[in-house]
């Protein structure tokens, strides 16, 4: 079992690799590092790479491995805080009010009191994480942050300073146990700099080709030696050749997972040319590696792992 803290936290870098290896997760000594710092030092983690490499996985698999609720706030263009913190149950507090009339409560202090009251309230994923069970802070996964606008963005900042919200007509909400942050960003955007600060940073990168076999040895235990081999061997190349999107990992877990389900022993032309929208997910893509360029890579691959024994 993994080294732990008393507040059943990882007590060391080799302990964070430990525990998120029990979940399936192969962690870099240098993520585990930084991820154990903001374990530590109760700071958020931004996490930003190319999409596919992972970055969400971490916080699902941190909530789990900790025995934590995951929150995840999915960012999109256009969210606002009624979406992403709280909004008031206005058909519930117009009822109240009619009612109140009906009953002849003339108070308007009282009736306002009442209705903006926490019974009233509809919590949404910032707020959920702020108000946690003891013990039991949550993972708050706040997704591809650079999807949203600027103004969202600042919002943030209270959330990510000082772990509150201030809601005009009910108060200040302040986490009483500050939650796990994991802040991811795919980068089609800058976060400015602001957020930064508040944050532990690490950069996300596609695995080595150790790295990813390691994974998909992993993922996909039925999936033979060669074939595992070929298929890593053919995915680090396909990531060299500038395409629209480049296949992640989870394509190539993807990818491995069909091959295996095919019953395929290697890679040849004809199977890579019907398996692709498994692993590509532009046409564009496709038509460019079911190509000649597709054959050649093919054939780099294999002269490759054959030299290598």
């Amino acid at each position: 079992m993994p080294e732990t803290s008393s507040t059943n936290l990882p007590g060391s870098i080799d302990a964070v690799v430990d525990l998120l290896a029990e979940h399936d997760y192969l962690a870099g000594r240098p993520l585990a590092t930084v991820l154990f710092l903001a374990l530590r030092m109760q700071r958020p983690l931004f996490l930003e790479g190319e999409a596919g490499v992972g970055k969400t996985e971490i916080a699902k698999v941190l909530a789990s491995a900790l025995d934590r609720p995951l929150i995840r706030l999915q960012c999109y263009e256009g969210l606002d805080v009624a979406s992403a913190v709280y909004e008031w149950n206005y058909p519930a507090q117009m009822l109240e009010i009619r009612l109140s009339e009906a009953a002849g409560v003339s108070d308007r202090d009282r009736m306002e009191h009442d209705i903006f009251s926490a019974r009233y309230l509809i919590r949404r994923p910032v707020l959920q994480a702020l108000e946690s069970e003891p013990g039991r802070a949550p993972v708050f996964l706040i997704d591809e942050l650079d999807r949203t606008d600027e103004a969202f963005e600042a919002f943030l900042l209270e959330v990510l300073s000082d772990f509150q919200v201030t809601i005009p007509e009910y108060g200040t909400v302040k986490a009483t146990e500050k939650p796990i942050v994991i802040v991811t960003s795919n980068r089609t955007r800058e976060v400015h700099d602001a957020l930064k600060r508040r944050c532990l940073y690490h950069w996300v990168d596609y695995p080595k080709a150790a790295e990813e076999l390691a994974i998909i040895r992993r993922k996909v235990p039925g999936c033979n030696e060669q074939l595992s081999r070929q298929i890593v061997a053919y995915v680090q190349k396909l990531r060299t050749l500038d395409l629209f999107k480049n296949p992640g990992v989870a394509e190539t877990i993807d990818w491995a997972t069909a091959l295996t389900e095919l019953d395929r022993l290697a890679l040849d032309p004809e199977t890579i040319a019907d398996t692709l929208g498994t692993l590509l997910k532009y046409q564009d893509d496709i038509a460019r590696i079911q190509g000649s360029e597709g054959q050649k890579v093919l054939s780099e691959v294999k002269a490759e792992l054959l030299a290598a024994g």
